[in-house]
């Protein structure tokens, strides 16, 4: 396995910061804002959140990037229900975000950010078109929005309106259920916190997807893991056309287990390697990532399932005495210098940081750092913040947000003692957005940069 040559495409995450190129009608902001996400409404999700139910459904913080402190400078007004997973726009300030609902189709919502105040304001709302929408992915050309919905397992391709960044109709849908109806009921199903042998059953009965991601090399093949049949599903992914075709899958473990779970997947900055976390058996899952078959599969007039991910190792994210079946993995994030991997334990209540190996014969393979207390309960997410030096978890079941700050040499968590109340965290996204420095024609527009416009050196970034 030999080092990658450099990407012309970076995902537009929070630990993998858009880039930029020339000075012009943005000038970077001082300060970082940090947007988390609240669940609203509890009887309506898969799982089953024992925290306080949120009145309001997202809060806007500052982060002193010397401190680690946080100031609450925004919450929102308009009632949106559980939003969810967020994505950045990495050309304008706007962010969009998902809502989770079991029984109530999702939406995606539309919000301009003011890089002054930290005020998000509603510009508009698609229907996701299934349930439990949970991840959201911006092509490289910002054309289309790939939108997954965990329930009903559907992925669908939605077209980004150019000038303003809403969002259009959907273009396309998979259903990898082919149409069949769902064995769990919305109304009648277990707690997908859990993790017994009967709450695993019923999970993986149906098909259940739970991200997408493109390769960050082609920027053409898509990874959906299927938490419901154990796989990661590969796809060739048409921008023109707003289209995946099915190109088999590969199992998120080693062959003959069972009981995985795939969640989260995740390329290295450098390497040709990606890392998923399987929520159900409390693991990640290395595999070597094959560029020259993904390009011409991209370009093959017939399609191809020869499987373009190769299994490397697995590793535990909680200790090995530790039953498997009072955790679920959450979250995973592979730091900015490309040196680490951390994964939230929800039921260990912990966040365990594995070291990347960069030596040969195989770089990329992992081994544990330490597994370090989140100080509260579930942590459902985590980020880092914009330079990767400061993390900010989201306990969710204790209505927590804890601020670690990331040793860059060793990956110990440190306590900083800078923790906050919040209702039922669920996300937590890191951006410094760019001020508008000519005056505006409409209240929108004015925190909106028009797509193309001349950028100022630094990130505006969000993600996973």
């Amino acid at each position: 396995l030999k080092n990658a040559q450099a990407r012309s495409f970076a995902p537009q995450t929070c630990d993998h910061p858009a880039s930029a190129t020339s000075p012009g009608m943005f000038a970077q902001t001082p300060s970082q804002l940090i947007v988390v996400s609240c669940y609203t409404r509890f009887d309506n999700l898969a799982h089953g959140p024992r925290g306080k139910q949120a009145a309001r459904s997202l809060y806007t913080y500052r982060l002193d990037s010397l401190s680690g402190q946080l100031v609450l400078v925004s919450v929102t007004k308009e009632p949106v229900m559980n939003p969810a997973f967020t994505r950045l726009h990495p050309e304008k300030n706007l962010l969009y975000t998902c809502t989770e609902s079991v029984a109530e189709p999702g939406e995606i919502v539309t919000w301009a950010v003011s890089p002054r105040t930290g005020q998000l304001s509603k510009l508009s709302s698609q229907s996701a078109g299934g349930t439990s929408t949970c991840y959201l992915t911006l092509d490289r050309e910002c054309k289309n929005m790939l939108v997954v919905n965990y329930w009903d397992a559907t992925i669908g391709v939605f077209g980004v309106d150019a000038e303003h960044g809403h969002l259009s109709e959907a273009r396309s849908f998979f259903d990898p259920n082919e149409g069949r109806p769902m064995r769990a009921r919305h109304d009648r199903h277990v707690n997908h916190s859990e993790n017994d042998a009967g709450a695993q059953a019923e999970r993986q009965a149906d098909p259940h997807s739970h991200a997408v991601i493109l390769d960050p090399y082609v920027g053409r093949v898509a990874f959906v893991p299927d938490l419901g049949m154990d796989v990661i599903r590969q796809f060739r992914y048409d921008p023109a056309a707003g289209r995946l075709e099915a190109m088999g899958s590969i199992k998120s473990g080693a062959e003959g287990r069972r009981a995985l779970g795939p969640r989260y997947i995740e390329f290295h900055p450098t390497l040709p390697i990606c890392y998923v976390v399987n929520e159900l058996s409390s693991e990640v899952a290395v595999f070597e990532f094959n560029r020259r078959m993904a390009e011409a599969a991209v370009e093959a007039e017939e399609v191809s399932e020869a499987p373009m991910l190769r299994l490397l190792q697995t590793i535990r994210t909680i200790p090995d005495a530790y039953p498997g079946d009072l955790n679920t993995c959450g979250r995973i994030a592979v730091h900015r210098s490309g040196q680490f991997v951390l994964v939230s334990n929800r039921g260990h209540n912990s966040i365990a940081v594995l070291r990347v190996h960069m030596g040969l014969p195989i770089p990329g393979l992992l081994s544990v750092v330490g597994v370090y207390h989140t100080r509260g309960a579930t942590p459902r997410h985590f980020q880092f913040d914009t330079l990767g030096q400061w993390l900010i978890a989201a306990n969710q079941d204790s209505d927590r947000l804890v601020v670690f700050r990331f040793n860059l040499a060793t990956g110990r968590l440190e306590l900083t003692g800078n923790e906050y109340s919040v209702p039922s965290p669920n996300f937590v996204c890191c951006m410094r957005p760019r001020e508008v420095s000519a005056p505006a024609a409409t209240p929108e527009a004015k925190d909106i940069a028009p797509l193309g416009a001349p950028l100022a050196q630094g990130p505006f970034v969000g993600g996973p």
